[in-house]
């Protein structure tokens, strides 16, 4: 990027300043090598699943878990979900492997706390309550409140396998940059149905196999549905990013003030242009991209946000290796391509999450007979394709039993759930 559209983080920026930043970070091109994932858990207690989480238990949770040696990056979500971002790595094997240690050492420093973490998409046992109070996340929640309950479940009740891959070859191919963005979006609804696994609310059943993308499809539609997938990826996600509304405006003192939710719908381009309330700085516009979540977010490399969170201690490995030899492995992305590209026949012409496709994954899971097949035929490309990316025996083996209980017979995780209410566990 030249020197001049370089701003300092308080110097306000131009509109065109903000088009040459986007357009230069979204998508780092390259040979794809590394890898990473973002782990999030709903926090609760061993003993009451459905017992509230007291604020001074999170935070005497939260300032324990700082001392431990760990790798990955540890933060924590509004309603006290727990979530662990990897370093990026060079190999599935070595992603693997640090995540699972440092998911050791947090359990095994929750425990004799009487505390645990669950891999469900969403919260099954509590209503939404929000327990981190900083002046960000009240002014988000005041911000989704317009667009009804769905946003505080999703910033109180979430929980998600997110993959994050490179971008991929500037060049086309299966490994470019371009094929690797329109896989991500049909493919993704392909992942939500597979890994389905928040069918409940408060111990009911919600109608959906994965409530938390219900939810996701239910908020504010200018930052959370797809950018155009059909154009030229850069220009697309540019103009997006200028589109959105802005969430919030930051407060001073480092954004440790009030935060500012405009009153009308005002969007980072007319911000920018009139400069009212007060001219945005490049740090606003960073924060602004962090507020925009669509299903595949290119923040250099490809953020898939679409997947539950898993249930056991190692159900998030399935995902993240089924999707790694996907996209990584140029066999796999091929015949996953090819398994897929029907899919956007019946799409609709909706982004996704709300459109038709989406929708029947997120209800039906692998009940729909598309995204079965879909299923089935990615999961034996990934299957061919994980020795040659050297995935480990183990992990191979978790990728095959996964199969065989789920996708073989058109199931997902949320439909053991389902079968423990109607008195069917252990019987299906």
């Amino acid at each position: 990027m030249p020197e001049q559209l370089r701003p300092s983080r308080a110097q306000t920026v131009t509109e065109d300043e903000v088009e040459a930043l986007v357009h230069g970070i979204c998508f780092k091109t390259g040979p794809p090598t590394r890898l990473g994932v973002e782990l999030e858990w709903v926090l609760h207690d061993l003993h009451d699943p459905a017992q509230p989480l007291h604020p001074a238990r999170l935070t005497a949770v939260t300032e324990g878990l700082r001392t431990l040696p760990l790798r990955s990056a540890l933060t924590f979500e509004p309603g006290g979900q727990l979530e662990l971002s990897s370093r990026p790595a060079s190999s599935l094997t070595s992603c693997v492997q640090e995540m699972a240690e440092d998911l050791s050492a947090v359990r095994a420093f929750l425990t004799p706390m009487g505390l645990g973490i669950a891999g469900h998409g969403h919260d099954p046992w509590r209503p939404p309550r929000r327990l981190l109070n900083l002046p960000r996340y009240h002014a988000m929640e005041s911000y989704l409140d317009r667009w009804g309950p769905a946003g505080r479940t999703m910033m109180c009740r979430s929980a998600s396998v997110q993959v994050c891959l490179d971008a991929g070859h500037e060049e086309p191919g299966p490994l470019g940059y371009g094929r690797r963005w329109r896989l991500a979006h049909l493919l993704g609804a392909v992942l939500v149905a597979t890994f389905a696994n928040s069918p409940l609310d408060q111990g009911r059943p919600t109608g959906w196999r994965s409530t938390r993308q219900a939810a996701w499809a239910a908020m504010d539609p200018g930052r959370t549905q797809a950018p155009a997938t059909d154009a030229e990826p850069r220009a697309a996600w540019t103009a997006y990013v200028l589109q959105a509304p802005v969430m919030c405006i930051r407060g001073t003192d480092g954004g440790t003030g009030p935060w500012e939710v405009p009153v009308e719908e005002l969007r980072l381009r007319d911000w920018v242009r009139d400069g009212r309330p007060r001219p945005p700085s490049l740090e606003d516009v960073t924060y602004h991209i962090s507020t925009l979540f669509p299903p595949v977010r290119p923040r250099g490399h490809l953020e898939l946000r679409m997947i539950d969170a898993q249930p056991g201690a190692d159900g998030w490995m399935v995902p993240l290796a089924v999707t790694a030899a996907l996209f990584d492995d140029p066999a796999a992305a091929e015949a996953a391509y090819r398994a897929v590209k029907p899919l956007g026949d019946t799409a609709g012409v909706a982004p996704a999450p709300r459109n038709p496709l989406w929708e029947r994954a997120a209800q039906q899971g692998l009940t729909d007979p598309e995204l079965h097949a879909a299923a089935v035929a990615c999961f034996a490309a990934a299957e061919e394709a994980l020795p040659r990316i050297g995935a480990t025996p183990e992990v191979c083996a978790a990728v095959a039993e996964f199969r065989a209980r789920y996708v073989a017979r058109g199931r997902c995780p949320a439909d053991d759930l389902l079968d423990s209410l109607s008195g069917k566990e252990g019987r299906s």
